[in-house]
């Protein structure tokens, strides 16, 4: 009813006469102490070795071993040696003399502390007082690679291998990583006739205001897409050939972003808008245009006509 489970060899007796057999109801009960159970058959034989002894290993086997895990589940060990019969190879433990088994890669010596009978069933509870895992199958963290040690599951008679890993205990309510938001991609407004629409990089800055380079040059400059490492507590002005640059702390993160504009002090920019209002146009004129104009390579700002009867015809941009 519950599926899947592991296809547990228990090994019981000890190294002269050692017994091996399938059983898929084990598992752990307590982790401190480390508590586990297998529960079996009064008829197996594994039973009445087992409640002679009082001891037993536990071990997980790889799709490696898959055919001899089979085959002990449906043979008995009254008739015959079933490592033999298999090739498994039985290997002394620490604690226990029952033998554990060389090609698992985990195996669970246990002492049992209570026998309780359920029906079909004999439950043994029992102790794990010693864990032998192959040094091959163990992670950099020391635990257990299950990709690499290819364990395998047992679901209404049918043996599967393990599936591929999905998630960690705990990453439902892990906190996600949040990506800093890149910068905004200002343009670089030169103070002469034409407005540029290049990118701001250090080039294109120190190209017009040598300042703002020199204090944050190299890869402190926002470059188009690429987030700065340079964090700012306040706006940065620099003014420099009538161009001002400001290193803007950004709205949605602390990566600076960059702008630039014509300073009021220029003499070129003031008359420029002298010009624009004497003729009444309107103040979407040449030199200032919308976000969406910034998106448009080598296009002229849109301008402003007057027509004769007082209002504005919106002339269509030129290629520069």
């Amino acid at each position: 009813m519950l599926a899947p489970l592991p296809p547990a060899l228990i090994t019981s007796g000890d190294m002269e006469h050692p017994n091996v057999m399938t059983a898929a109801w084990t598992g752990i009960i307590c982790s401190d102490p480390v508590i586990t159970y297998v529960s079996l058959r009064p008829s197996r034989y594994t039973h009445e070795l087992v409640s002679q002894n009082k001891e037993f290993v536990i071990n997980l086997p790889t799709w490696r071993q898959a055919e001899a895990v089979d085959t002990v589940g449906v043979k008995s060990g009254r008739d015959g040696d079933k490592f033999a019969l298999t090739g498994l190879t039985p290997e002394p433990c620490t604690k226990v003399k029952a033998p554990q088994i060389a090609e698992c890669p985990v195996s669970l010596e246990c002492k049992v502390l209570e026998v309780r009978p359920f029906g079909t069933h004999d439950m043994f509870l029992a102790e794990v007082v010693a864990v032998n895992v192959d040094d091959k199958y163990i992670d950099e963290s020391g635990a257990l690679d299950l990709e690499k040690a290819g364990l395998i599951a047992y679901a209404h008679g049918f043996y599967y291998t393990l599936g591929r890993k999905i998630g960690k205990f705990g990453f439902s309510v892990e906190k996600k990583k949040k990506k800093p938001a890149a910068p905004s991609v200002a343009t670089v407004l030169k103070a002469d006739e034409k407005f540029s629409r290049k990118k701001i990089t250090a080039e294109t800055i120190a190209a017009s205001c040598p300042s703002a380079v020199a204090s944050h040059g190299g890869p402190k400059i926002a470059a188009a897409g690429k987030p700065a490492p340079h964090t700012l507590e306040h706006d940065e002005t620099f003014i420099e050939n009538g161009v001002e640059v400001i290193v803007k702390k950004s709205r949605f993160s602390k990566t600076p972003a960059l702008s630039a504009a014509p300073h009021p002090a220029d003499k070129n920019a003031r008359r420029k808008g002298k010009d624009s209002r004497a003729k009444g146009e309107n103040s979407r004129s040449k030199g200032k245009f919308s976000r969406k104009d910034h998106k448009q390579t080598n296009y002229e700002p849109y301008s402003f006509k007057k027509k004769a009867d007082g209002s504005f015809k919106k002339k269509s941009p030129r290629r520069a």
